[in-house]
This record gives structure tokens, sequence and C-alpha cells, in this order.
């Protein structure tokens, strides 16, 4: 999960311990260190600039001193008393330039006049048009505390793109059209460079892997699924494929990837099921059959959890109960499982899609809170469709019968309530694909995400 990094910047006119006509130092330094405290408490790394900021020469000194800084995600500008906001705004726009985030946040009260300075700072901002996220409430409301970690997670997220490299092995999967991309636009938009390779070298690396490597998987399996898979051809192939893809990423050094999985690699080799349920479990941002928005979702979930990820296909919707069945054909990160469905080993059983067949993942996915989300296009134009949505386990004695009921019992199942206009999630899905990820914060900070990097966000 990551951890983003945020300038801390006080500003006001009436700083170093001036004191308004009633004796009261204009700056409450006990409100501003109660402030520092929250964000920290909420997952947020400071980097505090000690000087009250009220001059344009030291707006600039602190403003070029958090642009300069790599590690900096964002700034959090704090209204300590009122200022003169022109003499901010310039060096606040060349720190906007980085493409960095930038926050208001004017904690309440009357005293020190701090709601003054920051809606002046507020309008100025909004008079030139730079982007950023004002924030109006104390430092003991969550929920005040949440806004902005929640929008230095999304600016974390953009600046760790910038620079990043998606790579995808073969081509198309299955004939899809709602899945594919347009690398200038990647590159316009989120700063990734598209790298492709032939799944032949996935096969000449997999086959190149030693018998000692195979086996010192041995114990992690056993933790993972209770036992290591029956010795077999198809079985071997499968965790050499895992092995193979864990090399040629990291060889390459792709920050994500897809996979064409079939035609092809699936019918000459090896379903791709096993390896991409360990590769998610190991915290890689993937999808199969070329499908790059799907990956792109995944690794936007994978660093804002704490959990892994499971992608998979919007199997049934029940619209009048909000309930939806995700089956991903045999592909899914061991630890999801819960203790009515243990995770345990299946085959990938479809010919049509791998004829080469392969192990692949069983479980039902354990309960908790979190979201459906996809990224998608359309018109050419970036949409990310968004829910929140509850995991749940059905009673068990119906599970067996809710398993047969897709006719493929040995995929894993996460059976989900999402919580959002059903007919509204339908018509704005744009493929079959929903990915899964746990925890309530993951919502806003996807929002965020979205408002930071010109997607349309479809808040479900």
């Amino acid at each position: 999960m990551i951890e983003p990094t945020v300038g801390f910047i006080v500003y006001g006119v009436h700083k170093d311990g001036l004191k308004d006509p009633m004796g009261q130092p204009f700056i409450d330094a006990a409100v501003v260190a109660r402030s520092e405290k929250a964000l920290a408490a909420a997952g947020i790394k400071l980097v505090r600039h000690e000087v009250v900021v009220a001059t344009k020469e030291e707006a600039i000194t602190a403003l070029r001193r958090m642009k300069d800084d790599p590690k900096i995600d964002a700034v959090v500008l704090f209204s300590g008393t009122w200022v003169w906001s022109a003499h901010l705004v310039g060096a606040v726009r060349e720190f906007a330039a980085t493409g960095k985030g930038v926050v208001l946040w004017t904690h309440p009260g009357s005293q020190g006049w701090r709601p003054v300075g920051g809606l002046v700072m507020h309008g100025g901002l909004l008079e030139i048009g730079l982007a950023h996220k004002f924030v109006y409430g104390p430092a003991e409301d969550a929920a005040t505390v949440e806004k902005i970690a929640a929008y230095a997670r999304a600016a974390c997220l953009k600046n760790g793109l910038n620079l990043s490299t998606i790579g995808t092995f073969g081509g198309r999967g299955m004939g899809q059209t709602c899945g594919v991309a347009d690398p200038s636009q990647w590159m316009r938009m989120f700063g990734i460079d598209i790298d492709s390779r032939d799944t032949t070298e996935l096969i000449r690396t997999a086959e190149s892997i030693s018998k000692q490597k195979i086996d010192a998987l041995s114990p992690r399996l056993a933790k993972l699924f209770g036992a290591a898979p029956e010795a077999s051809v198809v079985n071997e192939r499968s965790i050499r494929l895992y092995l193979a893809l864990k090399e040629v990423v990291e060889r390459e050094k792709f920050d994500f990837y897809t996979v064409q999985s079939f035609p092809g690699l699936g019918d000459h080799y090896s379903a791709t099921c096993f390896a991409q349920s360990m590769m998610l479990e190991d915290g890689h941002g993937t999808s199969t059959l070329g499908d790059f928005n799907t990956a792109l979702t995944v690794l936007l979930l994978t660093k804002l959890s704490k959990e892994p990820v499971y992608y998979g296909d919007l199997q049934h919707v029940d619209v009048q109960k909000k309930e939806i069945k995700i089956i991903g054909d045999g592909a899914c990160p061991p630890s999801l499982a819960c203790k009515l469905g243990p995770a345990g080993f299946a085959e990938h059983g479809i010919p049509t899609e791998g004829e080469a067949g392969g192990l692949s993942v069983k479980l039902i996915c354990k309960v908790g809170d979190g979201v459906l989300a996809r990224l998608g296009r359309v018109k050419g134009e970036f949409q990310m469709a968004i829910t929140r949505a509850t995991v749940f386990e059905p009673p068990a004695a119906q599970i067996e019968a809710r398993l047969k009921e897709c006719g493929i019992p040995f995929w894993p199942h996460g059976f989900v309530t999402a919580h959002c206009d059903m007919e509204q999630l339908l018509q704005n899905w744009t493929n079959e694909y929903a990915c899964l990820g746990y925890g309530a914060h993951l919502y806003p900070a996807l929002v965020d995400f979205c408002e930071l990097t010109g997607i349309k966000a479809i808040q479900l």
C-alpha cells in the first residue's frame, strides 16, 4: 500500500507570534500541530516547511523546495490567518506545473481569521484556473482528514505512473475491442510507455527454469493452498510459466503488464491462470487477454490496498438483489480465500480457450468492504466506473448450489453486493471484467485520481 509524501506549508501575514487586539496569537500553533499529527496518523509522510509564508519571496522558496523534491506528491497549504493571495499564487502555479497536487486546507474557527485566508487563496486559484482541492474542516474530523488523505494517495498514484512502462506479451486476446490501447494517448495522459514482447520469450524462459527453482516454490504453495499440486507435465508448465513471467517482468523492468493468454500461449504451452494468480499475489498489476484498461485498474487498486486484487468476469448480475457474481477464469490471488471456500488447485477446463490446459485456482473470496472499478474508453476518451461494494459469503448450505449455477464450479467465485443503481452500473460498464479491491478508502482515492488525470469518473 502506497504512502504518499506531502509538503506542509502554513501561510499568513500576521505571523511570528503577532497577537490580535485580544492578546491571542493570530496563528494558533496548537491547531497547526494537531493538523500535522492528524495527517501523519492517516498514513501521510509530511515534509514540513518551518517558515510561515507571507511574502512572495517566502512563497517562492517554500514551493520551489517542494517542487524540486522528487519524493513530494502534493503540497498542503494550511491557512494560518489571512494573507495577500497575490504574493502566493504565482509560486503555487509554478509548483502545480510539475503535475503535483495542491490542497488548500482551512481549519474552522473565528479566532485567527483562518477562513479568510483560505477563501482568498481558493478564489485566487479559481480565478487563474489552477486545479486544486479545497478542504474546510477540523483535524479532529475523520472525514476531513480522509479527504486530504485520499487526494494525497491519488496524487501519489498519478506521479508514480509517470515514466513507467507497461509490458504486453502477445497481442489482443479473444478478439477484445474494449481493452486495446493507443500508445500516444497513454503517454500523453499518464506518462506510461507501452513495450511489447512475443509470448515465445515466456515459453523459452519457462523451459529454462531450473528444477531447483521449482522445488523451492513448494513451501510457499503449501502455505497458500495447503499442499503442492500433483506432479504432472501440465502442472509443472503452469509453475514454470509463473516463474518465467516473474523473471521476464523484473528483467525488462516492466512496472505492470498484460498477457494475451489465448489464442497462442494457452493453446501451445499452458493456460495462464495459475501464473496470473501468483503474480497478483505478489502485488503485480496485470491482466489477461491484452486488456490494457483492466491492467491499469488492477495496478491502481493494488497500490491503494493492503490486499491483493481480484479481476474476473461479471458472470451474473442480479439487479433486484444488487448482487454480482465475479468469476475469474481460474485466476485469483489465493490469499483472498475465505474459510468456507479455501484456496485449492483446479484445472483450467475449457479446451476452446487454452487447449494446453493448466492449473487454475479454486476459492471463494473472503468478506470485506471495497470497490468494483474498471477503466474504459468511450469514443476514445477515458472514463472509470466506480462503485462501493461488499463481498459476502453465501450460507454454507447454499454454497454447492451457488457454485454450480455457472456450470464451472471449480473457478474462483466472488459474491458481491454493489451499493449503487444497478441500471447505471450496467449502462456504464465498459467490459466483462470487474476489478475488486478491498478497502473503503479506495473509492475517494480513485475519484480524485480521475480528477487529477482528466479521466471522467462515473461514480455509481
